[in-house]
């Protein structure tokens, strides 16, 4: 096909953690989108916003960096000037933090991606709109398997922002102010560097940590299961999804990714017969009440094949996340 020239502009809200870095990487490297199933274009502007960028991908003439609080109205409509093309929504208050801190998981979760969403229908331009949700807005007693059309029913205040946004979504793409796609994202694993504040960052601590010759607690037992994605994996799905037909989605814009169920101690195995067992003697497993309390309501046994008619796919299994990890994020430390 084609590419054509258009000065294009697309914008990373949370361009400067670990999968906004990653995703706007791909899409430098990509150089080339096409926009919700139209034609292939080139773009000229790629504009990261976050409060700050720890770690920013290589300089390129294409990329700007913008720091700044996505809860200041002024700020986002600045960062939506000229308007954009494409909209990547990844920022968030994690998990945890926002269980702990309900106002701060409210001002950035709901009340910032209903401003974005404002700022994008006054300006009339129709957006696509690709926005990072979560798993976590299934839970309590939903049955063994979560399907394309369960009852989002969240059991914490981060599970029930993401939902709030997912609804609003679905309402602006209806209204046309938007293109909107809402990816439910399992939890990523593996995450190279530091631990974050989501209550299921020790999944991929358990790895990473004691790779790296460092102790870490994992505060659940063996049997325990999660629904995992590996980093490779989303990033694809993210683009994917900005250029999917929006035909294709139809009234449904919420999209459940396809994952995989493992328990930890799967996962430990496969580390124990990557690493050896003194690797796998530096997890502890000290029990943790708060994190044990929303980890255990997050869903774990899904079907997806709404994503997977859609074109997205899930990891072969863990061992191949684990060799992903290894020798990728591992190898370039």
């Amino acid at each position: 096909m084609e590419t054509k020239h258009y000065h294009m502009r697309i914008i990373i809200l949370g361009g400067g953690g670990f999968l906004g870095t990653r995703l706007a990487e791909a899409l430098l490297e990509k150089s080339t989108l096409q926009i919700s199933g139209q034609e292939s274009l080139s773009f000229e502007h790629l504009v990261l916003v976050d409060q700050h960028f720890p770690e920013p991908p290589e300089s390129d003439e294409r990329l700007t960096l913008i720091e700044g609080n996505i809860t200041d109205p002024s700020f986002l409509k600045q960062v939506c000037t000229p308007a954009p093309d494409v909209i990547f929504h990844l920022a968030a208050v994690v998990s945890g933090e926002a269980e702990k801190n309900y106002e701060l998981g409210r001002a950035v979760n709901s009340k910032a991606t209903e401003q974005l969403l404002d700022i994008c229908r006054e300006a009339g331009h129709c957006p696509t709109f690709v926005f990072a949700s979560s798993c976590a807005v299934f839970g309590g007693d939903f049955g063994e398997v979560v399907k394309d059309l369960t009852h989002t029913t969240p059991q914490s205040s981060y599970g029930t922002q993401k939902a709030i946004a997912e609804l609003l979504i679905n309402d602006y793409s209806r209204r046309g102010w938007i293109d909107g796609r809402a990816l439910r994202l399992p939890t990523i694993a593996v995450r190279p560097g530091k631990a974050n504040a989501a209550t299921t960052s020790f999944v991929s601590g358990i790895i990473r940590e004691p790779l790296a010759g460092r102790r870490q607690n994992c505060p659940v037992d063996r049997t325990t299961k999660v629904w995992i994605l590996s980093p490779d994996r989303v990033i694809e799905h993210f683009i994917h999804a900005a250029e999917l037909p929006a035909d294709r989605l139809g009234k449904h814009r919420n999209i459940t990714l396809p994952g995989i169920t493992t328990t930890i101690g799967e996962m430990v195995d496969a580390l124990e017969a990557h690493a050896g067992q003194e690797t796998t003697q530096l997890i502890d497993w000290e029990a943790d009440e708060f994190l044990q309390k929303i980890v255990l309501t997050f869903p774990h046994t899904f079907e997806t094949p709404r994503a997977e008619h859609l074109g997205f796919q899930p990891d072969q299994n863990f061992a191949a996340i684990l060799s992903q990890y290894v020798n990728g994020s591992l190898s370039k430390v």
